[in-house]
């Protein structure tokens, strides 16, 4: 059922039009003598189309126009105008305000319900079009996830890849994952990073792949010849992640090549201090340290939490004091991601 708002000053019009409008079947007529309150109904309800004359106290036809295009929502709702004149300067203000058509009394009841329909039907195929951009959008939208799942699944498997051969293990890339999120929240960054850095973080050991396995895998300590190799790691990972058009590979390789270096400059492979280390690169050392200080390892006992968040604090010079004070005051939260993600088979990001 379509509604047409009719706002006229005159009941003799008003009856007219009801009329005129009841007889084309599927219409339901809303008349108004009193333009304001024409006004304010339109602004309550949609209508589907809006017969307004000019000349009406309180509020002329172009006063209505003007304050109805104003409401959010009734841009492109079709107006018919009736004016009792030819004037051109009355219709190219109406048409600069928003009028969509117009008739001139007296006014033919034949023109009148040809123009009605004619107005009713271009506002139903501009709505067909808006709910198939829509529907389009959704399904744009939907796809988009799918592909974006499918790859954040495929990223999650690759760096899998990498911890299989070593002695961490999945639960640790959701761990340092999460811890990583936690600090960029509290350093104030926006969701889409907080996101990004949480999807990204597990490839910063994806390098390991690349790593022999006498070296990966020794239980004791590495000869200065063995560490260098194994330093390699961040630089092996950046080279297989660089150059992507995915800003998660991005970030991944980003971090891959910064997460060891230190803010004293000490770290590698690089050597790089400060502000000048990226800064998703900043927050996966932190996070990343106290979840191998806090795992079993082959070669050595978990640290108890506090003592691993000692460490981070006392240690002056190797982490960015920003992502550590951000890491220690979510520290309720960390304990959250600590029991919830343990050395057992757990669920994709």
């Amino acid at each position: 059922m379509n509604r047409i708002a009719i706002i006229d000053d005159s009941e003799i019009n008003l009856t007219l039009f009801r009329v005129l409008v009841s007889k084309l079947g599927s219409c339901e007529p809303l008349v108004f003598q009193e333009s304001p309150k024409g006004l304010e109904w339109c602004s309550e309800n949609l209508p589907d189309l809006i017969v307004v004359d000019y000349m009406m106290p309180e509020m002329d036809g172009l006063r209505f126009i003007s304050l109805l295009r104003a409401i959010p929502g009734r841009e492109e709702v079709p107006i018919l105008m009736i004016t009792a004149n030819d004037d051109k300067d009355i219709r190219y203000e109406a048409l600069e305000i928003g009028a969509t058509d117009f008739l001139t009394k007296p006014v033919d009841r034949i023109e009148f319900s040809a123009r009605v329909r004619n107005m009713l039907a271009l506002g139903a195929s501009r709505k067909k079009l808006a709910d198939k951009a829509s529907w389009l959008a959704e399904e744009v939208a939907k796809a988009t996830a799918a592909i974006h799942a499918r790859e954040q699944e495929l990223l999650f498997r690759m760096s899998r890849a990498a911890e299989f051969r070593d002695p961490e293990t999945g639960a640790h890339i959701q761990r340092m994952a999460h811890y990583s999120c936690l600090i960029a929240g509290r350093l104030g960054l926006s969701p889409e990073d907080q996101q990004l850095v949480l999807q990204a973080a597990p490839m910063h050991d994806v390098g390991k792949i690349g790593i022999p396995d006498f070296i990966l895998l020794k239980p004791s300590n590495l000869t200065p010849e063995e560490s260098a190799v194994m330093m390699t790691h961040a630089t092996i990972g950046f080279e297989l992640l660089k150059g992507s058009e995915s800003t998660i590979l991005q970030a991944g390789a980003s971090i891959a090549i910064s997460h060891h270096e230190k803010y004293d400059g000490s770290g590698y492979p690089y050597g790089t201090a400060g502000e000048a280390i990226p800064l998703f690169g900043r927050i996966v050392a932190v996070a990343d340290v106290f979840d191998a200080l806090t795992s079993e390892r082959p070669y050595k006992r978990p640290w108890p939490v506090d003592r691993a968040a000692a460490y981070l604090r006392d240690t002056a010079g190797h982490f960015d004091p920003s992502c550590v004070e951000a890491f220690l005051a979510s520290w309720g939260e960390v304990l959250d991601v600590y029991a919830q993600f343990q050395d057992a088979e757990i669920p994709l990001l």
